[in-house]
């Protein structure tokens, strides 16, 4: 650690994709000791405006799931500029840290290079922006994980790796609470009768709702999302988080509401019985959180594919 308690960190050295590897290993002995987190490769490519945000969520992961990171900022540059890093985690041990810049054709062909064999590839689309080009489907031939706002950005579920989906990794807690809601016996047994659902959602993005609505109606075995309705909500959370849901149906309903601080309100009724109110804490992840729900067990999840086909068909 530094004198001031902050993470050591070496470098950067400017270089170019041919000498990174050289300059790597000049840091490594420049620290002396090579305490080096051996895991996996994490790509993540994105916008120089998005730059901050992508360093911090990786800075969060503490050199789990991934000792080399390689950052593609897709800058628009003809010739790919490499800034090379070691980076100290908590424990002592240290990350490699090679940020590329370049636009995303100059960057084809230099990312494989740099990829330490033998281990998992894990693929991030850090950008608002949809791939244009090649680059990414390259990178997927030789990834096992492929993380991105899909349904955003258009990617879809593949073959060949495990997509994964940062919309879904945040919604996890509302899966969570959704489902205990469900685990009394009495309760669980009025499902058949809910045949609406009403989501609530903040700010102006309606994908991440769309996708949870898509995982209820294939749970209840809904064909599509003509049962749903989605609405604007008053509920101080990030944009694209859900504010709340209504399940309902013949003499049943089932209600989840949230606020900023993350206190949900459960509520439920069915035929003549007072309606049953309880609370819990929602959390909200951030996306180092998110990332890292995703990354510790990179396998295919049948029930996102599913519900992303549905919430994909549901698109105008």
């Amino acid at each position: 650690m530094s004198r001031r308690g902050q993470p050591l960190k070496l470098g950067p050295v400017r270089t170019d994709v041919r000498g990174a590897e050289a300059a790597l290993a000049a840091l490594w002995a420049e620290e002396g000791t090579e305490t080096r987190a051996y895991t996996g490769n994490l790509i993540a490519l994105t916008a120089p405006s998005h730059q901050k945000r992508v360093r911090e969520a990786l800075a969060g992961l503490e050199g789990r799931y991934a000792g080399r990171q390689i950052i593609g900022v897709l800058d628009g540059s003809e010739a790919v500029e490499v800034d090379a890093e070691l980076v100290q985690q908590p424990g002592g041990l240290f990350i490699e840290r090679l940020t590329l810049h370049a636009g995303e054709e100059q960057l084809r062909g230099a990312i494989l290079p740099l990829l330490r064999p033998a281990t998992v590839n894990h693929i991030w689309w850090g950008s608002d922006l949809p791939p244009g080009g090649p680059l990414l489907q390259e990178l997927t031939e030789i990834a096992d994980q492929v993380i991105a706002d899909s349904l955003s950005l258009d990617i879809p579920p593949a073959r060949h790796y495990a997509l994964a989906d940062l919309s879904w990794s945040r919604l996890a807690p509302w899966r969570e609470a959704l489902a205990q809601v469900f685990d009394r016996p009495d309760a669980c047994a009025q499902l058949h009768r809910v045949d609406t659902l009403r989501l609530f959602y903040a700010g102006h993005n309606q994908l991440p709702a769309r996708l949870f609505a898509a995982f209820v109606a294939d749970t209840l075995g809904w064909p599509d999302l003509s049962r749903v309705t989605f609405e604007p909500g008053k509920c101080g959370r990030e944009n694209g988080d859900l504010c709340g849901l209504e399940l309902t149906g013949a003499g049943a309903g089932f209600t989840l509401a949230a606020d900023r601080s993350g206190l949900v309100r459960q509520a439920a009724y069915w035929d003549d019985q007072s309606e049953r109110i309880s609370e819990s804490h929602l959390p909200t992840l951030s996306l180092t959180e998110g990332l890292a729900r995703l990354m510790v067990l990179p396998g295919r999840s049948g029930t996102f594919e599913r519900a992303w086909a549905l919430a994909r068909r549901s698109l105008p």
